[in-house]
């Protein structure tokens, strides 16, 4: 079974089980926090990926990381998760926990790449207008990157818009390439 399938099984197992519990915002939370965890540790990434190292000693690991931070819900899930050897897998399951999330309330998530920090009424703006376009709660994530010349990068569900300035300087530089000014004669 490939690691996609293997996230969306788990993932659709916890999500129920939330849901039948109705803990499916705090496991919502766990579920983050268990992201940025693993996407923060490569030491555990690497740890629950080594099949020399015994269960036991990454069902303690997880434990110690992890209790006093997440539901215990959420913490008989993830013990779960590694006694099935599937410790590696840790993070891609609470990312697609996290979009069965968002897809079960309806919100969809708007990233957004500047060359300078957006302001608060233009972020609200750009929220609005994702918002009306997909009929959906908006989530934003900004951020800004010194490597743009300037404009914007927007990207949500499957749509990416690309206002930035080095994608109309190329889109001019190939034209001028084409040569349509030019008579064919």
């Amino acid at each position: 079974m490939n690691d996609y399938r293997i996230h969306q099984h788990y993932a659709k197992a916890l999500f129920l089980l939330s849901q039948d519990l109705g803990t499916t915002d705090t496991v919502m939370q766990d579920m983050t926090t268990v992201e940025t965890v693993c996407t923060e540790n490569h030491v555990l990434n690497t740890v629950m990926g080594n099949p020399t190292i015994r269960e036991d000693k990454k069902r303690a690991i997880v434990s110690e990381l992890f209790t006093g931070h997440v539901s215990e819900t959420s913490m008989a899930f993830l013990l779960f998760v590694v006694k099935r050897k599937r410790g590696v897998n840790l993070r891609g399951i609470a990312k697609a926990f996290q979009q069965l999330y968002r897809d079960a309330n309806n919100i969809v998530v708007a990233k957004v790449r500047t060359a300078a920090e957006m302001t608060p009424q233009l972020t609200e703006q750009l929220r609005k207008k994702v918002a009306d376009f997909t009929h959906k709660q908006v989530q934003m994530e900004c951020m800004s990157t010194d490597k743009m010349l300037g404009g914007f990068q927007l990207m949500f569900d499957t749509y990416l818009v690309d206002a930035r300035l080095q994608t109309r300087i190329d889109r001019m530089r190939r034209a001028f390439q084409r040569n349509d000014y030019e008579s064919k004669l």
